[in-house]
């Protein structure tokens, strides 16, 4: 009975892994097969005024390099306005102040912008800076990106389409080799900007802003209801309502916004919390408005498995945990020799996913092959080592319980001889997660110890990126929540 049990629950999450990696080896199909090449449209004749929005919260280490560039922006002063949406209480304050005086010596037009509340997180201060904005089109850049100065002029012409609402450029790395975690990121961010994001728009699926480094037709915005502060992922939130309303978004691969990766492990967690968590609210709003929509059944079906993405850690999880019963069902019944045999068939999924992180660092990487088989198991058990993590933020999501929006730190550095300093100089409590992370690690080692012991090794490869990456996971964890600073 409870075998059985065990074996159904495994087969149905590696079934729904399987799935989601049969979506990516789609995505990587389209993304090869490649749209016609886009014309690059011209620069209207009359040139819009845009609005740039900058949403900060105790930015002080990052928000003048933030400044100096949008001021420095290659656009027609009289053509463009900056809000600085500074929820802030500390000092990023009076450094704000202090830079917006030097701004206005260029006549540019800029305006510090302050609640009396957090009320909304950043999606709250959006919506606050909406209601002054001059702009028919708002740019919007968090705190750790660094625009080009041809950003603007790169992307407007785009909008010469009026059925356009929303353009989003690639994400490039400053800090993309400080270290292993930051190289980590980038593998991961770098098949979502390449594979993902241009695969679904070359299939006519949804994409979606990213929060940060895009524009949006103002009129966009308020026709899909404005920034709503009900999801941890108000720009996925927006994006889906925006297409269902019938709006058409662009992602223009070829375009890069620069910006600084997370360099401490618990900043990862916080911004993959709020993601994960965030996708699944976003999920739980929007999956009835898509599957009533007008959408054709395989734009639906594309929709659903990007608003369900996320999930997989779950069934990640479900599938790590109950494989070590696994071998012990195994190794008891030899007459269910023939399910296990039937089992790699999942190794197609593998490959699915091998192939779509190989393509993305093709596209991205100088020296590809070296760096896919260096990069892709250790990322691969990385991810694995934070499915327990981003598994408790989905749960959280589905269930609709709530959490404030956690600000990822940033540090200005993009070199490992770069000084920084920690947020805080506190000793931080170390979380239960973590030690259920590390009793995690100590559980998959005894997984690969067990399968040698029955001399069966069809486990040993994944009970060993498993205790690697949440080996890595929470000696990462331990280290930053027992030391001070770097």
């Amino acid at each position: 009975m409870i075998a059985g049990i065990i074996l159904f629950i495994y087969g149905l999450s590696m079934t729904i892994v399987f799935m989601f990696s049969m979506i990516q080896l789609q995505l990587t199909w389209h993304y090869l097969r490649k749209a016609k090449p886009k014309l690059i449209p011209e620069m209207p004749g009359a040139l819009p005024f845009i609005t740039i929005q900058l949403p900060i919260f105790n930015e002080k280490y990052v928000i003048e390099r933030l400044l100096d560039a949008v001021s420095n922006l290659n656009y027609p002063k009289d053509c463009f306005e900056i809000q600085v949406l500074d929820d802030s209480n500390d000092e990023t304050v009076t450094i704000v102040e202090h830079q917006i005086l030097e701004i206005e010596k260029k006549n540019i037009h800029i305006s510090h912008l302050r609640r009396t509340d957090r009320v909304g997180f950043k999606a709250g201060a959006l919506a606050y800076g909406l209601r002054y904005a001059k702009g028919d089109f708002i740019a919007i850049f968090d705190a750790d990106f660094v625009p080009n100065p041809d950003f603007i002029t790169a992307v407007i012409p785009y909008f010469n389409n009026k059925n356009v609402g929303m353009v989003q450029t690639r994400w490039s790395h400053l800090n993309e080799h400080f270290n292993l975690l930051t190289r980590l990121q980038a593998f991961g961010l770098n098949a979502h900007f390449t594979i993902e994001q241009t695969g679904r728009q070359n299939s006519h699926s949804f994409i979606n802003f990213n929060g940060t480094a895009g524009i949006w037709r103002k009129q966009t915005v308020l026709d899909a209801g404005g920034w709503q502060h009900d999801t941890l992922t108000e720009d996925l939130d927006l994006s889906y309502r925006a297409q269902l309303k019938g709006w058409k978004f662009e992602y223009l691969e070829h375009i890069t916004s620069p910006s600084e990766l997370p360099i401490i492990i618990e900043s990862v967690k916080s911004q993959q919390f709020r993601w994960n968590k965030g996708t699944a609210e976003t999920a739980r709003k929007n999956m009835k408005q898509v599957i009533a929509s007008n959408m054709k059944l395989g734009q639906k079906i594309n929709a659903l498995f990007h608003l369900f993405n996320s999930s997989v850690f779950i069934f990640i999880l479900l599938a790590a945990l109950l494989s070590i019963p696994m071998l012990y069902i195994k190794s008891g019944h030899p007459e269910l020799q023939y399910l296990f045999n039937l089992g790699s068939i999942f190794l197609i999924g593998f490959l699915a996913i091998s192939l779509f992180y190989w393509h993305a660092t093709n596209v991205t990487q100088p020296a590809p092959f070296r760096y896919f088989c260096l990069h892709f198991p250790i990322y691969i058990s990385f991810s694995l080592g934070l499915s327990l993590h981003n598994a408790i933020a989905l749960i959280e999501g589905f269930l609709n319980i709530k959490t404030d929006f956690i600000r990822t730190p940033k540090f200005n550095v993009k070199k490992r001889s770069d000084h920084w300093k920690e947020y805080s100089d506190k000793k931080l409590r170390i979380p239960t997660l973590t030690y259920l992370e590390g009793l995690l690690m100590l559980y998959f080692i005894f997984g690969c110890w067990y399968g040698v012991q029955l001399g069966d090794y069809g486990f040993v490869p994944f009970h060993l990126m498993l205790s690697l990456g949440y080996g890595y996971v929470f000696f990462e964890s331990l280290k930053r929540h027992t030391s001070n600073g770097s």
